[in-house]
């Protein structure tokens, strides 16, 4: 898959391995294989399992680059150590930046992040738009939730119907496989 990904970029004309990448998670329902670990997310009133992600950044592209899958109530912000981890052995340290949203902030995600090299930015809604209700897209940031909604359109990635983390972590980089690959053939076939 990072080869994959490493062709798209460089015939995007891009450099081979992302500087800034986004995090984000989403909340996976669980089922009952899979409710041994799960755990009830408050915010989004459901039961499951957490996909804590990193995908690089640029908007034609949002490619998975790391996962970390949690209980549903753990929280962002907890995460960011072990996702800077796997996000630079996956690139070969060379991010230095992180778009994220305000489930990151906090001194200690900051210093996780930092101790691996990666600044937090974090992307607040903007004052103009702070009374409008609903979805509203924010810079950057709109990139990694179309790469969820990517996979979820993948029938196994919908809820979490297995056991062990480490299968659901699997599927979602096979998904991701699949994805670029498509990319990769289309950019090849067309003019």
């Amino acid at each position: 898959m990072h080869d994959l990904s490493l062709l798209l970029r460089l015939k995007a004309e891009r450099r081979g391995q992302p500087s800034a990448v986004i995090l984000d998670s989403r909340t996976v329902q669980s089922t009952p294989e899979s409710g041994a670990r799960a755990g009830f997310d408050g915010h989004k009133h459901r039961k499951g399992s957490k996909a804590h992600a990193a995908v690089d950044t640029p908007e034609h592209l949002g490619h998975l680059l790391a996962l970390v899958v949690t209980p549903a109530n753990a929280q962002d912000r907890q995460q960011v150590a072990e996702l800077a981890v796997a996000v630079q052995a996956a690139t070969g340290e060379t991010v230095t930046l992180a778009y994220v949203d305000q489930g990151y902030t906090g001194q200690q995600a900051a210093t996780d992040a930092a101790a691996h090299g990666i600044e937090l930015a974090v992307v607040k809604l903007p004052q103009a738009q702070g009374a409008q209700r609903g979805f509203v897209l924010l810079p950057k940031r709109w990139v990694v939730e179309r790469s969820f909604a990517w996979s979820s359109r993948f029938r196994r990635l919908a809820r979490d119907y297995e056991r062990l983390a480490t299968v659901l972590i699997g599927l979602h980089f096979l998904a991701f496989t699949c994805l670029l690959l498509h990319q990769f053939i289309g950019s090849i076939l067309s003019p």
